[in-house]
């Protein structure tokens, strides 16, 4: 995960979001609900968490900004990711990890209501863009739960790698829902 710009985080977070709905448009309702064997969340729970988290992470980098907007400092050249987030984006890729209680879903969403939240987001998250590319946002950090603290721009990447995994998860629960035959 390399990127050279806030624009390329920006497209990379576009390509994914764009195979995220690809892969849920034009479920049925009983695929979006069904809980195959060895799974813990339908997959309209799936999208409903996705929306959940999203959201967080919105809230998460309009407050990271505000301060680093307060600070005055410029933007350098450099996009601010650590080589720690690096290496544990990498050491988490292929693990199993159980979300915290307060991002779990109430199963209660409907897949169009949370992908309707998540397209607000996305202008919510447009609306950020000039000042990531402006501002020095490489030191006020917000904790996550395994990764630490990380930066605004850290926590942008993250919502594109949280959505991608989601993204594979659901592909997988297809499969064993509709038997390998369409997926």
């Amino acid at each position: 995960m390399k990127y050279d710009s806030i624009a390329d985080i920006y497209a990379a977070n576009r390509n994914i979001r764009t195979a995220f709905r690809s892969v849920v448009e034009g479920l049925t309702a009983d695929e979006a609900t069904l809980l195959p064997d060895g799974e813990r969340w339908s997959i309209q729970q799936i999208v409903e968490h996705v929306s959940i988290v999203d959201s967080g992470m919105l809230r998460i980098c309009v407050k990271l900004l505000t301060a680093a907007k307060a600070s005055g400092k410029p933007a350098d050249a450099k996009v601010p990711l650590s080589t720690d987030f690096g290496a544990k984006s990498r050491e988490i890729a292929g693990r199993k990890v159980e979300a915290p209680e307060r991002v779990h879903p109430t199963g209660d969403v409907p897949i169009a209501d949370a992908i309707g939240q998540m397209t607000g987001n996305i202008h919510a998250f447009e609306a950020l863009r000039d000042d990531l590319e402006s501002c020095d946002v490489a030191e006020p950090t917000f904790p996550h739960p395994f990764f630490g603290d990380l930066n605004a721009v850290e926590w942008l990447v993250l919502k594109g790698g949280h959505e991608s995994r989601h993204t594979n998860q659901i592909t997988v629960i297809l499969s064993k829902i509709r038997g390998d035959s369409r997926s």
